[in-house]
């Protein structure tokens, strides 16, 4: 593990290199998925404080363990979650829709805390597998982000704070992520406090922290091949 983080963290510093970015630009995050919570305790001792969830059910297993720690939570989350995720949780990167905003500010607002939002931005346009399958990897629309942003920055207890979006399958990584760049741009036009760009995972980091990327979220380049949970 420790050489698998040295690794990915010299990747991250090469990539911010060839950008000319400084490495203390991009925040790696910890994708613990699938990963008990042992392991999440050695990442910590290793050095690691953002550590992100995709499942409610293992965020809310997980976060008291390690509540040093700063819990991202980075998959699709169904409305009826929002408080629990909420309770545990200071980011979440899915924010997709109008409900799910109210539904997070009433629960941040229940739990006496403000949470940051990134707007999950749909790059299926830049995908030629998704939109041949229908494999969309979700997000709101590229038409919607602005009259969501809008609702999210007027909602009690929550705190806009970028974009977040997956390379679609079968799309160039850099032509996706200028995509998403493009919308960053648009977005802190309006709302200048919203800078983070949440995007690049294992295999298109790189592309991603060339294209502003403030967070790049790693699971399987730290702890290997995830197992599938019943």
């Amino acid at each position: 593990m420790a050489a698998n983080l040295g690794q990915a963290r010299e990747r991250i510093q090469k990539a911010c290199v060839a950008a000319g970015r400084g490495p203390d630009e991009v925040t790696l995050v910890a994708i613990t998925k699938t990963f008990p919570v042992s392991d999440v305790r050695a990442l910590a001792g290793l050095g690691v404080v953002d550590v992100g969830e995709n499942r409610e059910q293992e965020l809310k297993v997980k976060a008291p363990e390690c509540p040093e720690l700063t819990w991202h939570f980075v998959g699709q989350l169904q409305s009826n979650k929002a408080r629990s995720v909420v309770r545990h949780a200071s980011v979440v990167h899915s924010v997709d829709r109008l409900s799910l905003v109210g539904a997070l500010s009433k629960a941040a607002v229940a739990e006496q805390k403000t949470v940051r939002c990134l707007l999950q931005v749909s790059l299926a346009a830049y995908g030629a597998a998704d939109a041949a399958t229908g494999a969309d990897r979700g997000g709101v629309g590229l038409s919607d982000v602005l009259e969501l942003a809008g609702a999210v920055a007027a909602a009690d207890g929550l705190e806009l704070g970028g974009v977040m979006a997956v390379a679609p399958l079968g799309s160039e990584p850099d032509e996706a992520f200028a995509g998403l760049r493009e919308v960053a741009d648009r977005l802190r036009s309006e709302h200048p406090e919203a800078g983070w760009i949440s995007a690049g995972m294992t295999g298109d980091l790189e592309a991603a922290i060339r294209h502003g990327a403030t967070h790049v979220r790693l699971g399987r380049a730290l702890l290997g091949t995830r197992t599938h949970l019943g």
